[in-house]
């Protein structure tokens, strides 16, 4: 299994990214998935997930409002679109599967995996 994340880089406060994480080895149209974030020095931080079928999805408050999350089960891909960037969002960004704890339902199978991060800079 493999997350491949993409769409990373140097934005100006108040810019948009949009990050891409396409899946492969999995049936990913079965799996929750979402982002999680690393900021320097600190601990992991949940950011978004998404329900299979998009019938749900998951903000972290400090995103709420700024943040979109998609995806396309027919291209095994999540996608994270970013508006409104702040400093407070510089972070590596994680794509992965292990979010059933903010979803509140299991993945088919109890492995999780995860990307292998993409940074995202916000900065003047």
């Amino acid at each position: 299994v493999q997350l491949q994340a993409s769409g990373g880089g140097l934005v100006q406060p108040g810019g948009s990214l949009k990050l891409s994480c396409r899946a492969s080895g999995l049936r990913f149209s079965d799996y929750n998935i979402g982002w999680l974030r690393q900021a320097p020095g600190k601990g992991l931080e949940f950011v978004s997930a998404i329900r299979p079928k998009s019938e749900m999805t998951y903000f972290s408050p400090a995103v709420k409002g700024r943040f979109t999350i998609s995806r396309d089960n027919a291209e095994s891909t999540v996608y994270l679109q970013m508006n409104s960037l702040k400093p407070e969002d510089t972070a590596v960004y994680y794509c992965t599967t292990d979010v059933s704890t903010y979803v509140g339902v299991f993945n088919p199978e109890p492995d999780d995996y995860w990307g292998q991060g993409t940074q995202v800079t916000v900065s003047s």
